[in-house]
């Protein structure tokens, strides 16, 4: 008996991979380097304190509402894009079966059978089949904007929450270190989970985001070393 030959493709993850990693990375990144360069200037564990959770509620607001906005705007194209389509089918049915034939042929059939897939996938459903094949646009893709608000605003408090836990409890002699070691260590390994979820190297992707991370904490540290309190 031949046995079930099961593929597993990444390409289907690059959406929810991508605003997970981007949001936890900057949680982690942002209130770090914000706790750290305070902590530098010699402030006290409650002012550091306040700083990492104006950090996570600001960062995760913004990032909440800058998704919203920019999802909702591709919505609005999608939404705008489907009511031409779907005026165009209601005017024009057989000029727009003719044109979806097309593109089937553009991909590689017969025209005989393009034209007969283009009228068994218009009877059962001509707009979705126009969204799909013609514009690109997929009921599990479409754009959804409060969910995406929703996820970059918890993956960013999620990653925000590590740098507050260090703050919280590490000694005050070497707080910095600590927040800084704790993030980097959690940055390389998140780039690492991400790197082998989208199937690239885990040394890359930790490296890749370790370099800058400790860039940002590095230059935030040394600007809160200037102004010392």
């Amino acid at each position: 008996m031949p046995r079930h030959h099961g593929e597993v493709h990444r390409s289907g993850r690059a959406g929810w991979l991508r605003a997970a990693v981007l949001g936890a990375n900057d949680g982690i990144v942002s209130t770090a380097s914000l706790i750290v360069g305070v902590a530098a200037s010699g402030s006290d564990r409650h002012a550091i304190l306040l700083a990492g959770v104006a950090g996570l509620v600001g960062g995760a607001l913004s990032m909440a509402a800058g998704e919203f906005v920019s999802v909702s705007s591709q919505a609005d194209a999608e939404k705008a894009d489907l009511a031409i389509e779907r005026s165009e089918l209601a005017q024009y049915p057989e000029g727009e079966l003719r044109e979806l034939a097309g593109i089937y042929v553009k991909r590689g059939l017969e025209p005989k059978l393009a034209a007969q897939v283009a009228e068994q996938l218009s009877a059962h459903d001509a707009l979705a089949a126009h969204a799909r094949d013609e514009l690109g646009i997929t009921h599990q893709l479409r754009a959804r904007p409060l969910q995406a608000a929703l996820a970059s605003a918890a993956a960013f408090a999620s990653g925000a929450a590590l740098p507050l836990a260090i703050t919280l409890f590490a000694p005050m002699h070497g707080l910095a270190w600590s927040v800084m070691l704790a993030s980097l260590v959690a940055l390389a390994l998140l780039g690492a989970s991400a790197a082998r979820a989208g199937g690239a190297p885990m040394l890359r992707g930790a490296l890749r985001v370790v370099v800058w991370s400790a860039l940002a904490m590095a230059a935030t540290a040394a600007i809160g070393s200037l102004f010392d309190v």
